[in-house]
């Protein structure tokens, strides 16, 4: 089976030939550089029909050549819609004919929304290769842990040879240090044999500061009226905006049909401004919703810090109308708040009654629903989510921003007891919201994540300058010897401190931890996923006893009631809460939880019991 995702701009192969096409609105004109095996270049005028586009059919040029635009005689650029960058963001593209590759899962339909459970992975430090290959072989390792969802941090060629992803800037073309696009199609069919669906991780608010050659030639993608922390803001909304809002409409539909990529999760949409009457991540979900239809199971998910809920909305059956969830962040400050003592930066915000807040972000969604937060200078946060349904909220404890924001990188095992991290690794994997692991998370990975990046020498020094400003302000970074500390994001060493070692799977203390959670995905498959399944709203009630015991209790799709009865206290509870009905399906202390009435609670207890229909008396 051939797959190609026909694309209205970049290069397009043909059986007489390949056609190029720009949008370059601000050129007088512009020239098709090709580059021969022996350096030799040939440059070919395109003509300009109208409204800035310019366009070239020819025979000359086949599968495998290397090419630029040339613009107004002087600047030599990659295609902004290049589908491969075999020699970095300045270099020159690959003409790429998608339907050259044989998929062989042409069964595949993908999984609903409700079984999914999320597997975050930077592919370069992921693996000893850092490749689409190295990852592939780790394929049945998260199978039989029981993932059923990768999520890969962004693919976009990014400047360098190291780099997150959210520094990208030729988001069509996938990140030539992991690999060709054939060895990524590779790893998503092999995947899929797996029963595993594949995300990846889209950048549509902004494009990374080096290698973004878009304002010279076509200025109209960003506007002066809007400014986002990365660097000039996208125009979704201007006189010439139908290109822009197409060129990423066009990225999201690309992804699904020509890598049969199961999912989008689209970063910061906070950060992505849009006045039109229909916003522009409207017209993206509809449009993607519209082209899949009912083919195969495609699920888009948002990281949104506004707390918004008019994208997650849902229909009569329980479908998603727009977007599937929201990675909810309330969640996870909370629980790093209790279990690590941190109320620094955005943590200040979850800093009194934290167990009240935990209780009302898993009955409720978000925690601040249209509070104010003080954070954020007291402006209101949020809007009421208490009518979403739990699988509108993905949840977490570890992922690169939670931990590769931090000065040093340092994973959740690093900052609390590992019997906390014991609790909320049950709470968050049992709970009725689709979960998320970072990776390594499962067995205790000891290494960090730090932020990394590998810019020219013009940025090198203010990328520096800033990591370093960054954490000025926090009380442990006050003097020079603290922010000395501070990995250099540029150093090769920073990179390699976030290569997984895999080969501390064989110390007793790391494959405990990977029995712990492989046994609390099982569970969760068995006891909780085909609940799950046309969840319409929240239904849950909560009650918090002197901020000690935390006990919420949802309702799910079948009627069972799911009970959770939480103390995350470091001294253990001697009050008693009220007594937990149905039958204990984990507990972190199994002996406490099934004595009636609960005693004292003893530290860190997590309890759940399941009430089902067919088990009633």
């Amino acid at each position: 089976m051939r797959r190609a995702h026909s694309m209205p701009f970049g290069a397009t192969v043909h059986a007489d030939g390949v056609v190029f096409r720009l949008w370059a609105p601000a050129a007088r004109s512009v020239e098709l550089r090709l580059i021969r095996g022996a350096g030799e270049a040939i440059d070919l005028p395109m003509a300009s029909p109208d409204g800035g586009w310019y366009a070239l059919a020819t025979d000359a040029v086949r599968t495998g050549d290397l090419y630029y635009f040339v613009i107004d005689g002087e600047l030599t650029v990659p295609d902004p819609a290049s589908r491969f960058q075999p020699r970095d963001v300045h270099g020159p593209s690959e003409v790429i004919d998608p339907a050259s590759f044989e998929w062989r899962d042409a069964a595949w339909r993908g999984r609903p929304w409700h079984e999914s459970v999320f597997y975050e992975l930077h592919l370069g430090t992921f693996s000893p290769e850092g490749t689409y290959a190295g990852a592939s072989q780790w394929l049945d390792y998260l199978a039989d842990l029981g993932i059923t969802a990768i999520e890969l941090m962004p693919l976009s060629e990014a400047p360098g040879a190291r780099n997150w992803g959210y520094d990208g800037v030729l988001p069509f073309a996938p990140e030539h240090h992991y690999g060709r696009p054939e060895d990524l199609k590779s790893f998503v069919q092999a995947a899929h044999a797996r029963d595993l669906m594949v995300f990846v991780d889209v950048v549509y608010n902004h494009f990374g500061p080096e290698g973004n050659y878009l304002g010279h030639y076509a200025p109209p993608f960003f506007t002066d009226r809007h400014a986002t922390p990365w660097g000039a803001a996208i125009d979704f909304a201007g006189p010439q905006s139908r290109v822009v809002r197409d060129y990423f409409i066009q990225n999201a539909l690309y992804w699904i049909e020509e890598y049969h990529i199961d999912g989008l999760r689209l970063d910061a949409v906070h950060e992505i401004y849009d006045e039109s009457t229909r916003h522009f991540l409207v017209e993206l979900a509809e449009t993607v919703r519209s082209a899949v239809a009912s083919e195969r199971h495609i699920h888009l998910v948002l990281e949104n810090d506004d707390n918004a809920v008019q994208y997650l909305g849902r229909d009569e059956h329980g479908n998603p109308r727009l977007y599937d969830a929201q990675w909810n962040d309330d969640i996870h400050h909370v629980l790093h708040v209790v279990t690590t003592g941190d109320v620094s930066g955005y943590y200040a915000d979850y800093s009194g009654q934290p167990l009240r807040k935990l209780a009302r972000g898993f009955a409720e969604g978000f925690v601040y629903q249209g509070e104010n937060s003080a954070h954020r200078g007291g402006r209101r946060r949020g809007a009421p989510s208490r009518h979403l349904p739990p699988t509108a909220f993905v949840s977490f404890v570890q992922n690169h921003d939670q931990v590769g924001n931090r000065a040093l990188g340092e994973r959740i095992g690093a900052l609390a007891p590992a019997d906390a991290v014991r609790a909320v690794a049950a709470i968050y994997l049992l709970a009725p919201f689709p979960p998320l692991l970072f990776m390594g998370e499962e067995w205790g990975a000891p290494s960090p994540f730090p932020f990394f990046c590998d810019f020219g020498p013009e940025l090198s020094d203010a990328v520096r300058e800033g990591r370093r400003r960054e954490f000025e302000r926090f009380p442990e970074f006050t003097d020079e010897a603290a922010l000395s500390r501070v990995p250099d994001p540029l150093a090769p060493e920073t990179f390699l401190s976030a290569k997984l070692d895999w080969s501390l799977l064989a110390h007793a203390k790391h494959a405990e931890w990977l029995i712990f959670y492989r046994d609390l995905i099982a569970l969760r498959r068995q006891e909780i996923t085909p609940r799950l399944k046309y969840m319409r709203s929240a239904d849950a009630e909560w009650h918090v006893e002197g901020d000690e015991i935390l006990d919420v209790r949802w309702t799910l799709a079948d009627g069972a009631r799911l009970q959770a009865v939480i103390s995350l206290s470091r001294e253990g509870v001697a009050r008693a809460p009220a007594e937990p009905r149905g039958r204990l399906i984990f507990s972190t202390s199994p002996d406490v939880a099934q004595t009636m009435p609960l005693r004292r609670l003893p530290p860190w207890f997590v309890a759940w019991y399941l009430d089902a229909p067919g088990e009633r008396r």
